[in-house]
């Protein structure tokens, strides 16, 4: 299961609206960085057939099957830190993140 914040539901509802297409947002993981894997998060058009769909008040969270063991219990959050914001991710599988923040290992 991933919840969201209301601050990340809101924040994704704006966006969703302001682009006024699609099905809803994917939360993934890939391999990359230091640590071994970065988190990705972008608008969906259509769905693949390995995909879990979870609804997180008015946003539906698209996730494809390989990167949900990885992020399950995963809450997104949206933080305003001084002149920087931006989605964060409080993820319970995170065993070390790399020193940039950018990538995490499990």
């Amino acid at each position: 299961m991933i919840t969201m914040t209301s601050a990340a539901e809101q924040q994704m509802v704006k966006h969703l609206e302001h682009r006024s297409t699609g099905v809803g947002v994917r939360l993934g993981v890939r391999t990359n960085g230091c640590s071994g894997l970065s988190y990705l998060l972008e608008f969906v058009d259509t769905m693949d057939g390995g995909d879990v769909v979870m609804q997180c008040g008015d946003v539906t969270l698209v996730v494809d099957s390989k990167s949900l063991i990885y992020l399950d219990g995963t809450e997104l959050d949206y933080v305003r830190e001084g002149l920087n914001e931006g989605f964060q991710f409080r993820n319970p599988n995170v065993k070390n993140e790399c020193g940039c923040g950018e990538s995490f290992h499990v």
